[in-house]
């Protein structure tokens, strides 16, 4: 695994979160691996108490397993899991897109304009990992535009499950190009403040992400080990 940078910010419990939630999510650390904290450790420059500390929260959060006397494994999402999460998931940012064109304002419409522009020169650059933190920026700002807090909580708690495959779902090119095209089309929607349209593709957005992340999967099954 590369090393990483030295932490050096205050909030030192928030950016080793931060940073132990990418390395799943990115795939550096693989579901079913066991977490290397000594590695870890030296990696970020920090002792194992604020490590652990913030392996109870990717706990919590469904991304790693803690296993007494054993350290912590990274989460495998099953197939099944994936399947029951993501139609619900798609239902709430379908909701969250209407919502958002009645109540977003003038900031925060400025603030999607300029992420939306920082994801399509990360897709220009091939940087996906800029692509899907400004990919990630906006799904968020749009949840919270949509002004309403239960629908903030749940979208919330299922997010957490499905951030790993909504990062390998545009690992393929093709998915990718379709992505950014889907992005345009939601911006689109959000200038005219056309709920209905906005709603609709991102529900369609999130499924089409399920089914490539799935298509990724059966495409390795296919493959095996030894081929």
């Amino acid at each position: 695994m590369p090393l990483t940078e030295t932490i050096k910010r205050p909030s030192l419990h928030e950016e080793l979160v931060d940073r132990l939630r990418n390395l799943v999510v990115e795939d550096a650390l693989k579901p079913g691996e066991k977490v290397p904290e000594k590695a870890l450790c030296e990696s970020f420059g920090v002792s194992r108490t604020p490590l652990r500390e913030a392996l109870k929260v990717l706990a919590s959060e469904g991304f790693v397993v803690l296993q007494a006397n054993r350290g912590a494994r990274v989460a495998t999402v099953t197939r099944q899991e994936l399947e029951n999460t993501f139609p619900v998931i798609a239902r709430l940012e379908q909701l969250a897109g209407e919502l958002a064109c009645d109540h977003i304002d003038a900031a925060g419409m400025a603030w999607i304009e300029a992420r939306h522009d920082a994801m399509a020169k990360a897709f220009d650059a091939r940087d996906r990992q800029s692509y899907f933190q400004a990919n990630q920026d906006i799904h968020q700002a749009l949840i919270h535009a949509a002004n309403n807090d239960i629908l903030k909580a749940h979208h919330k708690l299922l997010a957490a499950r499905v951030r790993r495959a909504r990062f390998m779902a545009n690992l393929s090119d093709d998915r990718w190009a379709q992505a950014i095209e889907e992005h345009g089309r939601m911006m689109e929607a959000l200038r005219r403040r056309d709920g209905e349209s906005l709603g609709q593709v991102m529900k369609q957005h999130m499924m089409n992400k399920f089914a490539a992340h799935i298509k990724a999967i059966e495409d390795e099954a296919d493959e095996g080990p030894d081929k």
